[in-house]
Formats: structure tokens, sequence, C-alpha cells
């Protein structure tokens, strides 16, 4: 048995505290962790593992909590940070089923925010934001519900509208050219590509036509 003979709040980090056994640093806890102990108390090895079991579990909780206040992360993404800082599996899972009983741990709705999120500011093909959320882990039946109201001729021609500033002036051959490499990045068929392509043409080149003729007049 060792005996608490001090307990400080660590002074790099205000939410963890130092246990002290036999006058001795002895390890680190998180403030919720330690809120039981206090000094005088007689602790057991198996007390001790216990504690540091805990500490393990709030610490990997709080370091995804962190991790999700940059952006929204998909569970495999979760998953992986916890490895990178060696947070045993046995704790990742039951960190990944806090976050979901929490509602901060969903695939689904993380798939449907990322399409939406794309779509609005960088719209691309079905298939390259499949590509994008396979790499996030998401499976095949998540991914397809996320993409099931995804209009890729309307998505294809927001990307090519916004684009297609960039080559005013250029002739025909050399505008469709260029806005139909840009779209194929985007992971577009030409199925999609070419219709759009002389739309955007066309509407754009129908102001500009409209323009000199008010000029003219």
């Amino acid at each position: 048995m060792k005996k608490i003979t001090a307990i400080s709040v660590q002074k790099k980090n205000s939410n963890r505290v130092n246990i002290y056994l036999d006058g001795e640093f002895a390890f680190g806890l998180a403030r919720i962790t330690a809120a039981w102990l206090k000094n005088g108390d007689m602790l057991s090895d198996e007390k001790i593992a216990k504690i540091l079991s805990e500490d393990m579990r709030e610490w990997a909780y709080q370091q995804a909590l962190l991790y999700l206040s940059y952006r929204a992360r998909s569970e495999k993404e979760i998953q992986q940070n916890l490895r990178k800082h060696e947070v045993p599996e046995d704790v990742i899972e039951g960190t990944i089923e806090r976050l979901r009983t929490a509602g901060l741990a969903n695939d689904s709705e993380f798939a449907q925010a990322w399409v939406e999120n794309r779509s609005t500011f960088r719209p691309r093909s079905k298939r390259a934001l499949t590509v994008e959320l396979r790499q996030k882990g998401l499976d095949n039946e998540t991914i397809q519900a996320s993409l099931s109201d995804v209009d890729e001729e309307a998505l294809a021609y927001e990307a090519g509208l916004k684009r297609a500033t960039r080559f005013k002036g250029h002739e025909w051959s050399e505008f469709r050219k260029k806005l139909s490499e840009f779209l194929a990045r985007r992971g577009f068929s030409y199925s999609v590509i070419a219709p759009i392509v002389s739309r955007i043409w066309n509407e754009t080149n129908a102001e500009s036509q409209i323009n000199k003729n008010e000029d003219i007049s």
C-alpha cells in the first residue's frame, strides 16, 4: 500500500494534478479522475492501476473532443488520431462509443455534412465525393445514402460557371479545353462535361453580345 502525501495542480495544465505517493511524484491525473482522492488515502497497486486506466479513458475522451473542436470528423479519423497518441484499442473503442452516445460521432451526419459543404464551396462529382468519403473510412451504404440527392449536372454547372470567369476572352476551342479539363479533375464524366461546357459558353457569350449591343446603342 502507498500513501498519498500531496496533490498539486500542474503548472502547465490546470485541468490535471500531480499525485505524490510516500513523498515522491508518482503520476499525473485529470482533475475529474482525481476528484475523490485526498491526502492520506492508501492506494494498493490494484487501485493505482484502476485509477490510471480511468485517467487514460478520460484523457482519450478529452483528446477526441479537442480533435473535434476544429471540424467534424469521421469515426475512422478520430480512431487514427487516438492511435497516433498511442491510446490502447479498448480505450479507443470506449471513446468512440461515448462520443456516439453524446451525439458527437455519427458517420451518417458527417457524410451528409461533407457532401453539402463540398457542393456549396467546391462542387465535384459523385465519383470524387465517393473517393473522399471512403478515405474518411465510411462504408458504402453510408456513402450512397449521403449522395442520393446529389445532382451532378447542377454541381458541374456551378463549378464550371465559377471557373469560366478565368477564361473570359478565350476562343471556343481553348475555352472548351480548359473548362473541360477543370471539370474532369473534379471527377465529372465526359457525358456530363460536354453539354455543361457548351451551355456555359453560350450563356457567357450571349451576355457578352448583349453588353456589346448596349455599348453601341
